[in-house]
């Protein structure tokens, strides 16, 4: 076995959430698909095995534990971050993952349909234009520079009580301070990823007019 996957195998053993024989597998091979399609299709500009282990998979796997809801979206998902790792945590759960590149909804149809993920939608949109048929209980992302992109561009996509939950790095106070006033700023969840070192959090906000 590669030192990668001994890596992110011996990490899963000491999350807070504990994965299957299965589940450990199709992480490994995502990873795998990951490191061999990023070589042609620009996926991260991340090259390392190892340093995508920490910085991608654990990194998506942090939020695990604080997730609350039935239905996702992973707005801006890119390589299917942090959206194809936690749909193979929560198999009973519904994951979107919207991007408006080709290339890379391209590659997250060959993991949907290489790892066998039911519970995977891959939607090749700008977050803008997009339409669901049913509305989320939550919005996922690391992609935008600030939480009121965030929640500019996405909150046409929650359903009533929904939530956006942002993955940053250091507690985003000035972003916080900027949000209109009907976006409500709920929680902080700390964020502890082995193999990163600096601060990493998750924010969740929700909308005043939330019934």
């Amino acid at each position: 076995m590669p030192d990668y996957l001994q890596q992110l195998q011996a990490a899963l053993a000491h999350f807070p959430v504990e994965f299957s024989d299965d589940q450990r597998v199709r992480l490994g091979a995502y990873l795998e698909l990951f490191i061999k399609w990023n070589k042609t299709y620009n996926l991260s500009a991340i090259r390392d095995p190892q340093e995508m282990v920490s910085k991608h998979l654990l990194d998506s796997l942090s939020v695990a534990e604080h997730l609350t809801g039935e239905r996702f979206i992973d707005v801006g998902t890119g390589g299917g971050l942090p959206g194809i790792p936690l749909a193979i945590t929560f198999p009973e759960r519904h994951f979107t993952l919207l991007d408006s590149a080709g290339k890379k909804t391209r590659f997250l149809f060959q993991v949907k349909q290489a790892l066998g993920l039911h519970n995977v939608q891959v939607e090749n949109r700008r977050v803008e234009s997009f339409e669901p048929d049913e509305l989320y209980d939550g919005v996922i992302s690391r992609a935008f520079a600030s939480l009121q992109d965030m929640t500019d561009y996405c909150h046409h996509l929650l359903k009533p009580g929904g939530h956006f939950w942002a993955m940053k790095g250091v507690f985003p106070e000035h972003e916080l301070s900027e949000l209109k006033k009907h976006y409500i700023f709920e929680h902080n969840f700390p964020l502890q990823v082995p193999g990163v070192t600096g601060e990493r959090c998750l924010i969740v906000l929700g909308m005043e007019n939330a019934q």
